[in-house]
């Protein structure tokens, strides 16, 4: 009898719907919108992720990331989703990763967001969107995030949410080029999720 399951709940990632946002694996035809809000919001982005690639925002990167991701997807690896408005809006994204099955069965989740659309409760919508997606479908028991220590508005948006800061720990990312300090916080499958807040629009 097999006491935990070791590969993917089902075949290939689909829209994952939540509260007036829905996820969904990128396609060629997201191209233009994604480099446009990326290039847009990348003075924003830019202290809270690793350095951009030169080649970055050209079609051909995209399309290796999109075959990235379906093999990632495929082999339960990670869940790389963008995140839209109700109204089909490109808002950011979010990606569930570092799966790992057996005893541990844990992800770790990663987003950014369109600097348009920051601060008004999209990002925290799609985070618990995806809290439901890692715990029901993919049926995990621990989902870890990591932000910088003076990211102030991403702390805020995990424990809004419901995540416990666990920890702290030293060089952990390279980020912005540079080994930075993270602080941990972690949801598990049997911990509240709290109901957002009205700030969309």
């Amino acid at each position: 009898m097999a006491l935990f399951r070791l590969g993917p709940s089902f075949d290939a990632a689909t829209l994952v719907r939540g509260d007036g946002v829905y996820l969904r694996p990128a396609e060629m035809r997201d191209f233009d919108e994604w480099a446009s809000l990326r290039e847009r919001s990348r003075q924003f982005l830019s202290p809270w992720e690793p350095v951009w690639p030169s080649d970055d925002l050209t079609r051909a990167a995209f399309r290796r990331r999109i075959r990235l991701h379906g093999e990632e997807m495929s082999r339960d690896e990670a869940f790389p989703f963008l995140v839209f408005r109700d109204d089909d809006t490109l808002v950011g994204g979010l990606t569930v990763g570092q799966i790992r099955r057996g005893v541990s069965q844990t992800a770790t989740l990663g987003y950014w967001m369109g600097h348009a659309f920051a601060g008004r409760g999209y990002m925290s919508r799609a985070v618990r969107t995806a809290a439901g997606f890692v715990f029901g479908t993919l049926r995990l028991h621990r989902l870890e995030a990591a932000c910088l220590p003076h990211n102030e508005a991403s702390m805020r948006l995990l424990q809004s949410v419901g995540f416990v800061k666990e920890g702290y720990a030293r060089a952990y990312l390279r980020i912005d080029g540079r080994w930075q300090d993270h602080v941990l916080f972690a949801l598990l499958d049997g911990d509240p999720v709290n109901p957002p807040q009205r700030r969309m629009g």
